[in-house]
């Protein structure tokens, strides 16, 4: 079956080859492999609402944020988010699992009040604390000034499953697809706008 995963990559290989990049993306093609089933495995035990399409990618390749395979470390823009000129690596399995449960520490002080001019979307619980986000990609910018994660604790206006984009200076949270499945369609539908000629080179 054709999946979204399977599409996204297709349409994803395809736009690096637009932008002048065949050689960056059949090198990362050629040195990268897929999650193995124990680890597979072990992010569906710990989180079960995990979505099909983001293991699918995780099949594919298991991380792309100076993830190292055989001698060579890589760090490969593979996604994307709302904002046309931010890209994002795709952490591998073991690193989202390291990064379970980061989300009430690691935003505690920008939901709960200390921090002034953050905001927040109306979809997102307002306490830090409450948060049940999976963290699943992080800005090339070694993930500095944007983090994307699955919202699995949404508020009465939100959906569960929703992706959420961290963005730092200026400080806010923004729901930028209601599943994961709508999010990897917006890059899609975008073109993949995070590729751009000259940025590859």
């Amino acid at each position: 079956m054709n999946s979204i995963a399977d599409r996204y990559i297709s349409k994803l290989k395809k736009a690096y080859y637009k932008a002048k990049g065949k050689a960056i993306w059949d090198h990362f093609e050629s040195v990268k492999h897929g999650a193995s089933q124990d680890d597979i495995n072990e992010l569906k035990a710990d989180c079960p609402a995990i979505p099909e399409a983001l293991i699918q990618l995780l099949h594919y390749v298991d991380g792309t944020y100076w993830r190292t395979y055989g001698d060579e470390d890589i760090a490969f823009t593979l996604l994307g988010s709302d904002l046309s000129k931010r890209d994002y690596y795709l952490l591998s399995s073991q690193q989202i699992l390291e990064n379970q449960g980061d989300a009430p520490y690691n935003f505690q002080d920008y939901l709960d009040g200390e921090y002034d001019g953050v905001d927040r979307d109306e979809k997102i619980l307002k306490h830090a604390k409450d948060l049940d986000w999976l963290h699943f990609a992080d800005c090339t910018n070694n993930g500095g000034t944007s983090q994307l994660y699955i919202d699995f604790s949404p508020s009465e206006k939100g959906k569960m499953g929703q992706i959420v984009r961290f963005l730092h200076d200026p400080n806010g949270f923004e729901v930028i697809a209601d599943s994961f499945e709508a999010y990897l369609q917006m890059l899609m539908d975008n073109e993949f706008s995070f590729i751009r000629e000259g940025y590859l080179e």
